[in-house]
Parts: C-alpha cells; structure tokens; sequence
C-alpha cells in the first residue's frame, strides 16, 4: 500500500502580487511520507544464513493496530502485539517481501526492540530524527535513526 498525499501547511499565506504585478509562483506542498527506510543493528537471518540488514516500514493504519487484538495469540499474550503489529507494517527486510510474525519472532532482541522503537518514532512523532548532544563538545545536532549502523555518525 503506497500513498503519496499533498497537503498544504495551514498557517502557510497564499503570497499576493509582486510589485511588478506579477503572480509569485505558490510554494510547493510537501508529501506525505508513508514508507520509511531502516537499518536493523544485528540483521534477520534467513533460512539460508543470509543476513538482511535494510529494509521498509510504512506507516500504520487504525486497521493496523486494531487486527492484532482479535488474533488468539494476542489474546493468550499481550506482549505478542508488539510482533503481529510490526509485521503488518514492516514491507520488506532486505530481499525478503513476506514478512510474517514468523519472521518477526525469529528477529533479534535488539533488532526487535529497534523495529519498535522506529514505528513510535514514524507514528507518533511523524520522523525518525532525534536530538542529541555530544558529551565531548556539548553541541547539539539531530541524527537519522532510520540508516546506519550502531557506532558510525
């Protein structure tokens, strides 16, 4: 599921007549991310032994979060949501497109914990940007969590 939407930001002003009379071309609206790249810490494991470190998760739907509380594992217990849930949004790891929660259960821990934390950060907060500071120099900057690997900059 692929959607591209173009939004124009509210408090955004339609810019009036150049002096000349000429009309100002209007700005361009943003669109509306609805997929997001990732790079897993550790990587899923195929049956093969190949490891697929990037991958894809798009946005989720209400439908996305709703599904997983009728499923009977769900039901038996509550900390499988995290798995069903991930696996409905998560679109591709590496060269694998059938992301099932069988492949979400065979994740790593910390690649796990990484998919969860991504899909707060996309959901809730809209980007996958965080602000640090640099313990050395104190100066502050934002880093992309959804590329690299644990330890480059």
């Amino acid at each position: 599921m692929r959607r591209t939407v173009q939004f124009q930001n509210p408090g955004q002003q339609q810019a009036g007549p150049t002096e000349r009379g000429e009309q100002p071309r209007a700005p361009q609206p943003e669109p509306l991310r609805t997929e997001f790249a990732f790079e897993l810490p550790r990587g899923y494991v195929d049956d093969s032994g190949a490891v697929h470190r990037s991958g894809v998760m798009r946005l989720a739907t209400a439908r996305d979060e709703l599904v997983p509380l009728r499923d009977d594992r769900v039901r038996e217990n509550s900390a499988y949501l995290s798995v069903v849930l991930i696996a409905r949004v998560v679109t591709r790891i590496g060269t694998v497109e059938d992301i099932h929660p069988g492949v979400i259960e065979d994740l790593f821990a910390s690649d796990l914990a990484f998919l969860q934390d991504f899909y707060r950060r996309i959901n809730a907060e809209g980007h996958t940007r965080a602000a640090v500071t640099c313990p050395s120099c104190q100066e502050e900057f934002a880093v992309d969590l959804a590329g690299g690997r644990l330890g480059e900059s």
